[in-house]
């Protein structure tokens, strides 16, 4: 998606994929990373997803990467955090970093993100990443998170549905197409798959998997 079509759902609060609450599959998959305190953990697109205070409340360190200043913005603000803002020469976008104990969040185009910039990665949560983007976009994106992340082990979230009944995003994605996406740098195993109660949208079935994705 351009960029302008996310800066737009932000500014007119139209974030219909934020959720309330911590994600109910992270809460119950996140032991599968078998991460340890201090660890680093990496959330793309992250937005101001509350999973992200639930990933430090289990005490690692948490990376995000967000396109959108004002969600991070915003996602200090829930957190209760007063941010360092430090600039981050050559990410294109807002080019900057918001860091407080145990958190950092770059602001700009992930895609212009560098490994050393990054730091160190342990592991990848993609709760909606992947979902978010068209598929002209999916194997540049793919490539990019594993050569950041030098294939961190992953555990990544994405829905299927029948796409006659919605444009996206999110986007439906079959288990080809993530065996297609990171079957050559990953040992995929599908966790689990469960329908969603209210439908996608409360309107469309649709059910939602979760993945590890493991380090060939």
């Amino acid at each position: 998606m351009h960029p302008d079509f996310w800066h737009a759902r932000w500014a007119n609060n139209e974030i219909g994929f934020h959720l309330d609450e911590v994600q109910p599959l992270l809460l119950e998959h996140f032991g599968r990373l078998a991460l340890v305190a201090g660890q680093r953990v990496l959330v793309p697109l992250c937005g101001k997803t509350r999973d992200i205070g639930w990933l430090l409340g289990q005490g690692v360190e948490v990376l995000g990467v967000e396109l959108s200043r004002l969600a991070v913005v915003q996602l200090f603000a829930d957190l209760g955090l007063d941010p360092v803002i430090e600039p981050v020469p050559d990410l294109a976008g807002a080019g900057e970093c918001f860091r407080a104990p145990g958190l950092a969040v770059f602001v700009g185009d992930f895609f212009a993100l560098r490994r050393e910039q990054l730091g160190p990665v342990d592991a990848v949560y993609d709760r909606a990443a992947l979902v978010a983007l068209p598929p002209e976009m999916r194997s540049r994106y793919a490539e990019h998170l594993a050569a950041l992340s030098e294939r961190a082990p992953q555990l990544l979230i994405t829905l299927a549905y029948d796409p006659a009944l919605h444009a996206g995003p999110p986007f439906s994605l079959g288990a080809a197409e993530v065996g297609g996406l990171y079957d050559a740098a990953y040992r995929i195993d599908c966790l689990q798959s469960l329908s969603m109660p209210d439908g996608l949208k409360g309107r469309f079935p649709a059910t939602e998997h979760v993945w590890l994705l493991q380090r060939r």
